[in-house]
């Protein structure tokens, strides 16, 4: 039992569990965030064509039958302005640290030595080793 406990702790406690558990529930907030801005675009769009100011609700009438179409809209609205939110922070992302390895790389890559150095230091090396 306490060797399941310890492979629990590893698991739970590495890094990467964490990250995720950080990253459902900033995207939850984040969820909330954008759907409070399809819900101030939509009532926008609403007075301008017409349709129910709450989208969620709004139905068509064809011959006998009501279409609910406003909450599948509304969902892939939030849908769509959500993926592009997670897309723009993941290439922000990417970008920063593209930048940080270039700058890890420039400060670890040690200039080349030229030709004349490497045999002045030879010589100085042999008239160590005779003197």
């Amino acid at each position: 039992m306490k060797n399941l406990w310890n492979e629990f702790k590893e698991f739970a406690f590495t890094g990467n569990v964490i990250d995720m558990a950080v990253g459902v529930i900033l995207g939850g907030a984040l969820k909330d965030v954008v759907t409070a801005l399809v819900n101030m675009f939509m009532g926008v769009v609403s007075a301008i064509i017409k349709i129910p100011a709450s989208l969620d609700k709004a139905t068509a009438q064809v011959g006998p039958v009501h279409i609910a179409y406003g909450a599948f809209v509304s969902s892939f609205i939030n849908f769509i302005l959500l993926a592009l939110c997670v897309f723009a922070i993941i290439k922000a992302l990417n970008t920063a640290k593209d930048r940080f390895k270039k700058e890890e790389a420039v400060e670890e890559a040690a200039p080349a030595k030229s030709d004349e150095v490497v045999l002045l230091e030879e010589i100085r090396d042999l008239l160590k080793k005779n003197a």
